[in-house]
């Protein structure tokens, strides 16, 4: 709108202007010299007006211009004074710096942000201009990395450290590389990378480095513990349905030896709970071997197993000492000639996982039960569900369930449901989980 003002103004005096020179012609013409000299002193005073109204929008853009050359956005040009049209191009000068500023101080922030979270990571990272040496940027990491105090240009490392200097600087390392530097009297060893990136006329060069020993130090620690604690939990998890079996069988045998006229012990049952002993502490045996290397498993022992006798097997094992905890647990086979290609032993310890991940669930319920049941599904796959009325699991933490080494529990190591998963993976399966946090969870494997 001011805009269209100023364009209509100036038209005005435009026109003004066309109208008094014809006014002087004509006086001129007709010889009126008082006219003439009073039209003369108009078409003057109006000339002045002119200029001074175009020229005063032209200056006003200027010291902007000025302002923004020398990048001194803290300038503020008066709104409350002077005609309108000016207060309005002062105005519209006034939002461009403060946007301006703002950029400006977003800007900053992030940087300093930036600055913070490089200057906090164990990664050594410093940029430098290549012709002169001077250094752009450095964080702490990388002199502490290469044992060197702060130093402003290369060339200080240089005097130092010239078989440093050479291996560092002066070498190219476009793909990230491992190397052996000297360091007083220890050698370590380092990842090391860099880039060359253009700055207007400058070139400059980032190089990344990152001590090796100490990660893999670290991460060695700390495998070896996790590696630990997975191994006692699953050796638990099976080794306490192996007990409580076995000590069922030897009371049995004691009142077979002791009273045998009150015994009613059965040698078929007695066999069947040895096997089941035997083939579950094979399996256990088997699983320590496969763990240990379950990441590069690129072969199962598979072979062609009926659903009911493995379920039968984990019933017999898993059976005494559930329902000791006065939970019931039932177990079901839709169709009898149900069949997989398994690796038996792996998927035994996996339904025990989920069995035991039950009852710790409904354990503290009245009416605790737990439901084991085999079907096919109308996609054909065989489907296995272990279902239980407990607890159920928070939807927040849902998610992170298979999660390695992720658990919500006080004493939990966080790996069954991971190794649950994995197992799976390897037989090309799939582990699924819809809980419901106050009634209960269902865990299915599809086969």
């Amino acid at each position: 709108m001011n805009y269209r003002a100023y364009i209509f103004k100036l038209f005005f005096r435009i026109l003004l202007l066309v109208s008094i020179i014809l006014a002087l012609t004509y006086a001129i013409y007709k010889d009126k010299t008082a006219y003439t000299v009073i039209i003369g002193i108009a078409l003057f005073y109006l000339l002045i007006n002119t200029y001074t109204f175009i020229k005063r929008r032209f200056v006003a853009m200027d010291d902007f211009f000025e302002a923004v050359k020398y990048r001194d956005f803290s300038r503020w040009f008066p709104e409350d004074r002077g005609p309108k049209d000016i207060r309005f191009l002062y105005t519209g000068f006034n939002e461009i710096n403060r946007t301006i500023k703002e950029i400006n101080s977003q800007n900053q922030a992030q940087y300093v942000y930036l600055q913070k979270i490089l200057e906090m990571v164990d990664i050594g990272i410093i940029a430098y201009n290549l012709e002169s040496g001077d250094v752009l940027w450095s964080n702490d990491s990388f002199g502490d990395i290469l044992d060197v105090p702060s130093f402003k240009n290369i060339r200080f490392v240089e005097r130092r450290k010239p078989e440093l200097f050479n291996t560092v600087f002066e070498t190219y390392h476009r793909e990230p590389n491992s190397i052996s530097i000297a360091l007083q009297n220890e050698s370590i060893k380092i990842l090391i990378s860099d880039t060359v990136f253009q700055v207007d006329e400058d070139a400059f060069k980032l190089i990344v480095i990152q001590n090796i020993d100490d990660t893999l130090n670290k991460n060695e620690s700390e495998s070896w513990k996790k590696l630990l604690s997975v191994m006692t939990h699953e050796i638990m998890n099976s080794i306490a349905p192996i007990s409580s079996l076995a000590d069922t069988l030897q009371k049995n045998l004691e009142v077979a030896i002791n009273k045998p006229e009150e015994s009613h012990l059965e040698l078929e049952d007695l066999n069947s709970g040895i096997k089941t002993i035997k083939n579950r502490s094979e399996g256990l045996l088997k699983f320590a071997k496969t763990y240990r290397s379950l990441s590069k498993v690129t072969h199962l022992n598979l072979h062609r197993a009926k659903v009911s006798e493995l379920l039968n097997n984990i019933q017999l094992l898993m059976e005494p000492s559930i329902k000791a905890k006065n939970i019931n647990i039932q177990f079901n086979v839709s169709d009898p000639k149900l069949e997989l290609d398994i690796d038996t032993h792996l998927i035994e310890q996996v339904l025990i996982n989920l069995i035991l991940n039950a009852v710790d669930a409904c354990k503290s319920d009245d009416n605790a039960e737990i439901k084991v049941l085999a079907s096919q599904n109308s996609n054909r796959n065989i489907v296995i569900k272990v279902y239980d009325n407990g607890s159920g699991i928070p939807q927040d933490i849902l998610e992170n369930i298979f999660v390695p080494f992720f658990t919500s529990k006080a004493t939990g190591s966080g790996i069954g449901l991971s190794l649950c998963k994995q197992i799976m993976l390897l037989h090309k399966g799939r582990i699924l989980v819809k809980s419901i946090e106050g009634e209960g969870s269902v865990f299915s494997l599809v086969f």
